[in-house]
């Protein structure tokens, strides 16, 4: 694949980035060949360390595509971390929008200039206890809606064992091998013609979701719960086992 539009700021990126991450973790890369050569597409990545960003980046720069990630507005005025994410092509978003497709609207351009944008759907973490993608947010939906472009879900799987979620320490040795896959677009035409709304929305991006989920099934050799975790249906649960504990407790200490 051709390698282009990479700029200064990226290839400084890689140069601080790659030796530390060769050093750390091992490389099982596959579906390169499922990556665009020419024109815009989003990619669609699972999400289980904080390391993984990196790793990820790693992978997709070495197919000559590098990813414009979607990062808080705040960012890119903070010194050389902003100069370095405005060099490298990152994409503010603006979360204080009321319009919610006007918050990607520098995602939309980016990919209509032909750029690759990556979206980490979960926008967080997965919470999910072993590590399966959670439900997903819907702005890859709405840019892919918008555009039209290929959406190319990419799993992910070993960056976690090197620094799981949420943890402060690395776990260095032994070395850690970094899988990806990337797999073919998925086919989003049947919704093209659609009223965009927030049900539509919320398919389209559980297709997408479930694509990932389907690539790090082929990494891990295992299926992925029936049931989606769903960080708000569990913190709903929790909210309810709260009151009901709080509401059990007052009552005891009524009776006595």
């Amino acid at each position: 694949m051709p390698r282009r539009r990479i700029g200064f700021w990226y290839r400084f990126a890689a140069v601080l980035c790659k030796p530390p991450l060769v050093l750390l973790i091992k490389r099982d890369w596959r579906g390169m060949e499922n990556i665009p050569a020419e024109g815009g597409f989003i990619t669609a990545v699972n999400h289980n360390s904080h390391v993984d960003p990196f790793a990820y980046a790693h992978y997709q720069y070495n197919t000559g595509r590098v990813p414009r990630f979607l990062a808080k507005a705040g960012l890119f005025k903070k010194g050389f971390v902003g100069a370095a994410m405005r060099g490298t092509g990152q994409i503010p978003v603006y979360r204080e929008s009321t319009d919610a497709l006007s918050a990607f609207r520098a995602a939309i351009d980016a990919v209509e200039r032909g750029e690759c944008v990556a979206f980490y759907p979960e926008g967080t973490l997965t919470r999910d206890p072993d590590g399966w993608p959670m439900t997903g947010k819907t702005g890859a939906a709405r840019v892919a809606l918008q555009t039209r472009c290929p959406v190319i879900p990419v799993a992910q799987w070993g960056a976690n064992e090197l620094l799981p979620p949420y943890a402060k320490k690395p776990d260095i040795l032994p070395r850690k091998t970094h899988h990806v896959l990337a797999g073919p677009p998925v086919d989003l035409s049947r919704y093209y013609d659609r009223e965009m709304n927030p049900d539509l929305l919320k398919e389209v991006t559980e297709v997408i979701m479930a694509a990932v989920t389907a690539q790090l099934e082929l990494i891990r050799g295992e299926k992925a719960p029936e049931n989606v975790y769903d960080p708000r249906e569990v913190r709903i649960a929790q909210r309810r086992t709260t009151a009901a504990k709080s509401k059990a407790q007052q009552e005891e200490g009524q009776s006595t």
